[in-house]
């Protein structure tokens, strides 16, 4: 990563300051107890992508979780401009943190701490988009499952297990039902060519709302509950979030998902999420 890439401010505590001046005391209950929330979108050519949605998503999540956010939404949409102009990095993404604050006695919330940082992109590669990727599925129910919480605790603990098992992500599920990876949704077409996502116990990303909206025009789309024989038995199976976009998924749990190649609804999907891209830049799209 060269110079360019780094991010040399962010903004804390109602302040743009040096990356290196934007600490925390460790009293801060995201420090103490990981308790806190965030949300996270990209960056292109100083655009910010479908801010609104974003930051409704940001305010819910504070919501669920009991915090105040200190600033007002026009305050916060300054903020991230004004960070976007300062660090000069117009192919980026930014995160949205509120912590818990600090903590007087290491339990209980205190003010929150509205941070805001910027950050390269990592992007699928080609040869992931047209080869698809490979997913294994792990039980766990995640709490406040509608709240972007800070805690990646079993994600993170199962790194070392997608590395042995040449996995992109893990997939988790609860009683045999599915609900979704840690940082992305899960779709998958039927042999009828309906497209099926998770309805419960799960962050509705941004994106997952995108494909829903752009798939609902051609197609029929359920929200339900989804088993791990009928991924197994799936058409096409593809994940999606801010940073993949939408990812096809030829392999679960060592299991071929159709032909083990990209479906047609997918790659068709990650075109007219593209056009939707660039809409919201302002770009007209024939």
């Amino acid at each position: 990563m060269n110079a360019s890439q780094n991010a040399r401010f962010a903004y804390i505590r109602g302040q743009i300051v040096p990356v290196s001046d934007a600490l925390i005391h460790v009293s801060d209950l995201a420090i103490q107890r990981g308790y806190g929330i965030f949300d996270f979108f990209k960056i292109e050519d100083g655009h910010p992508f479908f801010i609104n949605d974003h930051l409704d998503r940001f305010f819910e999540s504070a919501r669920i979780l009991k915090l105040q956010v200190p600033a007002q939404r026009d305050e916060i949409e300054q903020a991230i401009h004004q960070l976007i102009a300062r660090n000069e990095m117009p192919s980026s993404g930014i995160k949205l943190i509120l912590t818990g604050g600090y903590s007087a006695d290491g339990y209980a919330p205190g003010e929150s701490n509205l941070i805001l940082t910027q950050h390269a992109l990592k992007l699928p590669t080609n040869e992931q988009v047209e080869k698809g990727v490979r997913v294994i599925s792990y039980p766990y129910f995640k709490e406040f499952p509608a709240a972007k919480s800070i805690n990646y605790m079993m994600g993170i603990w199962l790194l070392d297990v997608l590395q042995q098992e040449r996995a992109a992500d893990v997939l988790y599920y609860h009683d045999e039902v599915i609900s979704e990876f840690p940082r992305s949704n899960i779709f998958m077409v039927d042999h009828s060519g309906t497209l099926l996502t998770p309805s419960r116990n799960i962050l509705k990303g941004v994106t997952r709302k995108n494909v829903i909206s752009l798939a609902s025009r051609s197609m029929t789309v359920l929200e339900k509950d989804i088993t791990r024989d009928d991924l197994y038995g799936a058409a096409e199976v593809f994940l999606t979030s801010t940073t993949k976009r939408i990812l096809p998924i030829v392999e679960v749990d060592h299991r071929v998902i159709g032909n083990g190649k990209p479906g047609p609804i997918a790659l068709g999907l990650l075109t007219k999420l593209l056009q939707l891209e660039k809409q919201d830049k302002g770009i007209k799209v024939a």
